[in-house]
């Protein structure tokens, strides 16, 4: 029984080492795209505000 938990807590710490990274990654890639958007958001109102005026 100490050897089949062992065994698990081992492949539980394998796998959130694998899919954290990957995890990370996502979220940076989500980050990211965020900025972007807010980055072309804000040059698409600078530009309607410069022809208005």
């Amino acid at each position: 029984m100490k050897l089949h938990l062992i065994g698990d807590l081992l492949t539980a710490a394998v796998a959130a080492r694998v899919f954290g990274r990957d995890a990370l990654a996502v979220l940076r890639r989500a980050a990211a795209a965020g900025v972007l958007m807010g980055l072309s958001e804000l040059r698409v109102r600078r530009q309607g505000q410069g022809g208005e005026q």
